[in-house]
């Protein structure tokens, strides 16, 4: 990954004038970190090819899944039925996707949620949104 960041990076600031290290052009700096992107992800690369590791576990579709569902349902209930019902439906989907669901912990979870997301978007940054559609 840091590997391809840099090359990336080269790339896209491959028509910048680099200039010289007395006299620096704009794509100097970009250029330098992107051989250091570069570098470091190639040490990583040799030292997992080295080292002995960790098998990886398989992969996991139920959380995955239901924490998607759960971002997809907040974003299609927010403007619709307001912050706290769309709160609700992000933690109780994106909680069933866990091993143990505990309602009374989930139940918490909501609350403090829409607590804090109350103060801190609707009463200290003042932001237009609807707790509940049509409410509040």
């Amino acid at each position: 990954m840091f590997a391809g960041f840099g090359v990336l990076a080269l790339a896209l600031g491959s028509n910048l004038a680099v200039g010289t290290a007395v006299r620096m052009g704009p794509g100097y700096v970009p250029r330098m970190l992107s051989y250091i992107l570069i570098a470091l992800g190639l040490v990583i690369l040799v030292r997992a090819i080295i080292a002995p590791g960790d098998s990886i576990e398989r992969l996991r579709w139920k959380p995955i899944t239901m924490i998607t569902i759960g971002v997809v349902a907040f974003a299609l209930l927010f403007e619709s039925a307001g912050m706290a019902p769309a709160l609700i439906a992000l933690v109780f989907l994106s909680a069933l996707g866990g091993e143990e669901f505990k309602v009374v912990e989930t139940v918490l979870s909501c609350v403090a949620l829409i607590a804090l997301c109350v103060v801190i978007f609707k009463l200290g940054l003042q932001m237009n949104i609807y707790v509940i559609q049509g409410v509040w």
